[in-house]
């Protein structure tokens, strides 16, 4: 799904600016964001310090997708894994999302932004559930914008869990399809994105949003992520805008897929 139709005479005067087609903005733009430690180190810096910097490549990627028109952005802010790092790390992490959530979820609900997590975030300590919990129910009727923070996220994790609830529901297997399977994912209701952006230079997606992605685009950069601003995001954009998504078909001369 694009969302040419939908866009306000701005947000078409931004793309037109950028030399983007505002009818082939994507819906739904994924990102990994890589890079924090590497980051904080050449700087001689801990890696808190590349983290802390991080938020400011949050705030660019925000407001690059609202200013493009894009409706759903997912960042993978924190992953099953990352619960194995260093103890001091994951605390400053996690009073970094609760001072984060308290300085931007003002601003962000008065533009228009929808909090959603995904995730375990039963695992979180109870500080953030909490602060989560309040920034979610506060912006929950806002429509400009989903910002949705993957946390104590894995991909496997969701579908295992996926699969619990479908044999719970007791649907038959004759009955069960892909679209089955979609509705008891936790990104359910949500188009999948069509766009997933990673930073740091990694080729790899990293167990994020396996069956979501299945159709996606992929942009890689360089970039580390403190140091990913809104032309970086106006870029990947440019990037999808050059692919020929065929989805297993033919395009015509309006980049619309027939099947033959």
């Amino acid at each position: 799904m694009l969302v040419g139709d939908l866009m306000n005479t701005k947000q078409r005067e931004v793309c037109e600016s950028q030399g983007l087609d505002p009818n082939r903005i994507p819906s739904h733009v994924a990102i990994i964001m890589d890079g924090n430690g590497r980051w904080a180190e050449e700087r001689g810096e801990s890696r808190v310090f590349g983290h802390m910097h991080g938020v400011d490549a949050v705030r660019s990627s925000v407001e690059a997708a609202m200013e493009l028109g894009v409706r759903h952005l997912t960042l993978y802010a924190f992953s099953t894994e990352n619960w194995s790092r260093p103890k001091e790390e994951v605390e400053a992490l996690m009073n970094l999302l609760v001072d984060t959530l308290v300085k931007e979820m003002k601003e962000l609900g008065n533009k228009g932004v929808r909090l959603r997590t995904i995730g375990d975030v039963g695992a979180l300590p109870k500080n953030c559930q909490a602060q989560l919990d309040e920034a979610e129910a506060s912006t929950e009727s806002n429509e400009s914008l989903d910002l949705i923070l993957a946390l104590s996220y894995s991909s496997k994790w969701e579908m295992v869990q996926a699969i619990k609830k479908i044999i719970d529901s007791g649907v038959s297997s004759a009955d069960i399809s892909a679209e089955t399977v979609s509705e008891y994912l936790s990104t359910r209701g949500i188009p999948d994105p069509e766009l997933m952006i990673r930073t740091s230079g990694e080729h790899r997606i990293s167990n994020f949003l396996l069956w979501q992605l299945a159709y996606a685009e992929f942009h890689f950069t360089s970039t580390l992520w403190p140091d990913f601003g809104k032309e970086n995001f106006f870029n990947a954009i440019r990037d999808f805008q050059n692919r020929e998504r065929r989805f297993g078909g033919l395009l015509d001369t309006n980049h619309n897929v027939t099947v033959q």
